[in-house]
Protein backbone atom coordinates (compact mmCIF):
# COMPACT_ATOMS: atom_id res chain seq x y z
CA UNK A 1 0.00 0.00 0.00
CA UNK A 2 1.41 3.43 -0.97
CA UNK A 3 2.70 5.56 1.89
CA UNK A 4 1.65 9.14 2.63
CA UNK A 5 4.68 10.55 0.81
CA UNK A 6 3.94 8.51 -2.31
CA UNK A 7 0.30 9.59 -2.25
CA UNK A 8 1.27 13.25 -1.87
CA UNK A 9 3.77 12.89 -4.68
CA UNK A 10 1.16 11.39 -6.99
CA UNK A 11 -1.34 14.10 -6.06
CA UNK A 12 1.25 16.76 -6.88
CA UNK A 13 2.04 15.12 -10.22
CA UNK A 14 -1.66 15.02 -11.13
CA UNK A 15 -2.18 18.62 -10.02
CA UNK A 16 0.70 19.79 -12.21
CA UNK A 17 -0.63 17.87 -15.19
CA UNK A 18 -4.15 19.22 -14.69
CA UNK A 19 -2.88 22.78 -14.34
CA UNK A 20 -0.75 22.44 -17.46
CA UNK A 21 -3.66 21.08 -19.49
CA UNK A 22 -5.97 23.88 -18.35
CA UNK A 23 -3.43 26.62 -19.07
CA UNK A 24 -2.36 25.20 -22.42
CA UNK A 25 -6.02 24.89 -23.48
CA UNK A 26 -6.94 28.45 -22.50
CA UNK A 27 -3.79 30.41 -23.31
CA UNK A 28 -1.79 28.25 -25.71
CA UNK A 29 1.32 26.17 -25.21
CA UNK A 30 3.87 28.85 -26.12
CA UNK A 31 2.38 31.55 -23.86
CA UNK A 32 2.48 29.49 -20.65
CA UNK A 33 5.55 29.20 -18.43
CA UNK A 34 6.58 26.43 -16.07
CA UNK A 35 6.43 28.95 -13.21
CA UNK A 36 2.78 29.71 -14.03
CA UNK A 37 1.95 26.01 -14.17
CA UNK A 38 3.58 25.48 -10.78
CA UNK A 39 1.62 28.35 -9.25
CA UNK A 40 -1.68 27.02 -10.65
CA UNK A 41 -0.84 23.55 -9.33
CA UNK A 42 -0.05 24.88 -5.86
CA UNK A 43 3.61 23.94 -5.81
CA UNK A 44 6.87 25.87 -6.00
CA UNK A 45 8.59 26.66 -9.28
CA UNK A 46 11.43 24.38 -8.22
CA UNK A 47 9.22 21.47 -7.18
CA UNK A 48 7.63 21.21 -10.63
CA UNK A 49 10.99 20.21 -12.14
CA UNK A 50 11.16 17.18 -9.87
CA UNK A 51 8.23 15.77 -11.82
CA UNK A 52 8.56 17.26 -15.32
CA UNK A 53 11.75 18.61 -16.81
CA UNK A 54 10.05 21.07 -19.20
CA UNK A 55 6.83 21.92 -21.03
CA UNK A 56 7.58 19.36 -23.72
CA UNK A 57 7.51 16.62 -21.07
CA UNK A 58 4.09 17.88 -19.96
CA UNK A 59 2.87 17.98 -23.58
CA UNK A 60 4.04 14.40 -24.01
CA UNK A 61 2.32 13.19 -20.85
CA UNK A 62 -0.93 14.96 -21.67
CA UNK A 63 -1.08 13.83 -25.30
CA UNK A 64 0.34 10.32 -25.56
CA UNK A 65 -2.23 8.26 -23.60
CA UNK A 66 -5.34 9.59 -25.39
CA UNK A 67 -3.65 9.46 -28.80
CA UNK A 68 -2.60 5.86 -28.19
CA UNK A 69 -6.23 5.02 -27.44
CA UNK A 70 -7.26 6.65 -30.71
CA UNK A 71 -4.58 4.68 -32.53
CA UNK A 72 -5.91 1.43 -31.08
CA UNK A 73 -9.43 2.42 -32.19
CA UNK A 74 -8.19 3.01 -35.74
CA UNK A 75 -6.33 -0.30 -35.78
CA UNK A 76 -9.37 -2.24 -34.55
CA UNK A 77 -11.54 -0.71 -37.26
CA UNK A 78 -9.05 -1.33 -40.05
CA UNK A 79 -8.28 -4.83 -38.82
CA UNK A 80 -11.91 -5.94 -38.88
CA UNK A 81 -13.80 -7.26 -41.87
CA UNK A 82 -15.69 -4.68 -43.87
CA UNK A 83 -15.85 -2.58 -47.01
CA UNK A 84 -12.94 -0.10 -47.32
CA UNK A 85 -15.31 2.86 -47.75
CA UNK A 86 -17.19 1.91 -44.59
CA UNK A 87 -13.95 1.51 -42.66
CA UNK A 88 -12.72 4.91 -43.80
CA UNK A 89 -16.00 6.42 -42.70
CA UNK A 90 -15.75 4.78 -39.27
CA UNK A 91 -12.12 5.89 -38.82
CA UNK A 92 -13.17 9.42 -39.80
CA UNK A 93 -16.06 9.47 -37.36
CA UNK A 94 -13.79 8.11 -34.62
CA UNK A 95 -11.40 10.98 -35.25
CA UNK A 96 -14.21 13.55 -35.18
CA UNK A 97 -15.73 12.08 -32.00
CA UNK A 98 -12.34 12.06 -30.30
CA UNK A 99 -11.56 15.66 -31.24
CA UNK A 100 -14.98 16.97 -30.24
CA UNK A 101 -14.75 15.16 -26.89
CA UNK A 102 -11.31 16.77 -26.39
CA UNK A 103 -11.90 20.00 -28.28
CA UNK A 104 -10.11 22.19 -25.73
CA UNK A 105 -7.03 20.01 -26.26
CA UNK A 106 -7.39 19.35 -29.99
CA UNK A 107 -4.72 21.86 -31.02
CA UNK A 108 -2.37 20.64 -28.33
CA UNK A 109 -2.79 16.97 -29.29
CA UNK A 110 -2.26 17.43 -33.01
CA UNK A 111 -0.64 20.77 -33.80
CA UNK A 112 1.73 21.92 -31.06
CA UNK A 113 5.31 21.20 -32.11
CA UNK A 114 4.13 19.06 -35.02
CA UNK A 115 6.26 18.02 -37.99
CA UNK A 116 5.51 16.94 -41.54
CA UNK A 117 3.19 13.96 -41.69
CA UNK A 118 5.66 12.21 -44.00
CA UNK A 119 8.74 12.90 -41.87
CA UNK A 120 10.94 9.80 -42.06
CA UNK A 121 12.39 10.22 -38.56
CA UNK A 122 10.21 12.39 -36.29
CA UNK A 123 12.12 14.19 -33.56
CA UNK A 124 9.83 13.09 -30.75
CA UNK A 125 7.78 10.09 -29.71
CA UNK A 126 4.68 12.28 -29.82
CA UNK A 127 5.26 13.26 -33.44
CA UNK A 128 5.96 9.64 -34.31
CA UNK A 129 2.54 8.76 -32.88
CA UNK A 130 0.85 11.63 -34.71
CA UNK A 131 2.41 10.44 -37.95
CA UNK A 132 1.37 6.86 -37.22
CA UNK A 133 -2.23 8.05 -36.88
CA UNK A 134 -1.95 9.86 -40.20
CA UNK A 135 -0.42 6.71 -41.68
CA UNK A 136 -3.46 4.67 -40.62
CA UNK A 137 -5.78 7.25 -42.16
CA UNK A 138 -3.68 7.21 -45.31
CA UNK A 139 -3.90 3.43 -45.42
CA UNK A 140 -7.70 3.65 -45.18
CA UNK A 141 -7.84 6.25 -47.96
CA UNK A 142 -5.57 4.12 -50.13
CA UNK A 143 -7.75 1.06 -49.73
CA UNK A 144 -10.88 3.02 -50.62
CA UNK A 145 -9.27 4.49 -53.73
CA UNK A 146 -7.27 1.42 -54.75
CA UNK A 147 -3.99 3.32 -54.58
CA UNK A 148 -0.67 1.69 -53.70
CA UNK A 149 1.30 3.07 -50.78
CA UNK A 150 4.06 4.35 -53.06
CA UNK A 151 1.65 6.26 -55.35
CA UNK A 152 2.35 9.99 -54.80
CA UNK A 153 -1.34 10.77 -55.32
CA UNK A 154 -2.15 8.89 -52.13
CA UNK A 155 -0.19 11.28 -49.91
CA UNK A 156 -1.77 14.29 -51.61
CA UNK A 157 -5.31 12.92 -51.31
CA UNK A 158 -4.72 11.87 -47.69
CA UNK A 159 -3.51 15.35 -46.80
CA UNK A 160 -6.58 16.91 -48.40
CA UNK A 161 -8.76 14.43 -46.53
CA UNK A 162 -7.00 15.28 -43.26
CA UNK A 163 -7.62 18.99 -43.92
CA UNK A 164 -11.31 18.21 -44.26
CA UNK A 165 -11.43 16.37 -40.93
CA UNK A 166 -9.60 19.15 -39.11
CA UNK A 167 -11.90 21.67 -40.77
CA UNK A 168 -14.94 19.89 -39.35
CA UNK A 169 -13.42 19.82 -35.88
CA UNK A 170 -12.26 23.43 -36.09
CA UNK A 171 -15.76 24.57 -37.01
CA UNK A 172 -17.05 23.36 -33.64
CA UNK A 173 -13.94 23.89 -31.50
CA UNK A 174 -15.52 26.84 -29.69
CA UNK A 175 -19.12 25.65 -29.75
CA UNK A 176 -20.97 25.50 -26.44
CA UNK A 177 -23.11 22.64 -27.74
CA UNK A 178 -22.23 19.37 -25.94
CA UNK A 179 -20.21 16.95 -28.11
CA UNK A 180 -22.85 14.22 -27.95
CA UNK A 181 -25.55 16.64 -29.09
CA UNK A 182 -23.35 17.78 -31.96
CA UNK A 183 -22.74 14.20 -33.02
CA UNK A 184 -26.41 13.26 -32.86
CA UNK A 185 -27.34 16.29 -34.94
CA UNK A 186 -24.51 16.30 -37.46
CA UNK A 187 -23.25 12.73 -37.94
CA UNK A 188 -25.29 12.34 -41.17
CA UNK A 189 -23.58 15.50 -42.49
CA UNK A 190 -20.17 14.18 -41.49
CA UNK A 191 -20.92 10.89 -43.28
CA UNK A 192 -22.01 12.84 -46.36
CA UNK A 193 -18.72 14.78 -46.26
CA UNK A 194 -16.80 11.48 -46.40
CA UNK A 195 -18.88 10.29 -49.35
CA UNK A 196 -18.43 13.56 -51.23
CA UNK A 197 -14.66 13.54 -50.70
CA UNK A 198 -14.39 9.95 -51.94
CA UNK A 199 -16.56 10.69 -54.96
CA UNK A 200 -14.35 13.66 -55.80
CA UNK A 201 -11.16 11.66 -55.46
CA UNK A 202 -12.50 8.81 -57.56
CA UNK A 203 -13.68 11.20 -60.25
CA UNK A 204 -10.22 12.80 -60.32
CA UNK A 205 -8.56 9.40 -60.67
CA UNK A 206 -10.83 8.47 -63.56
CA UNK A 207 -9.96 11.55 -65.65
Amino acid sequence: MPGKQELRSEETRKAILQAAGDLFATRGFDAVTMREIAKAAGCSHTTIYIYYKDKEALLHQLSMPPLRELQERFERTLGAAGHPDGQLQEVSLSFIRFCLANRNMHHLFFMTGSERVDAASPRSELNALRNALFGLLQHAVGRSLGLAAEDPRLLAFSRIYFYMLHGIVGTYASSEEPPQTLLERLTPTFEEAVDVMLCGFKERLNR
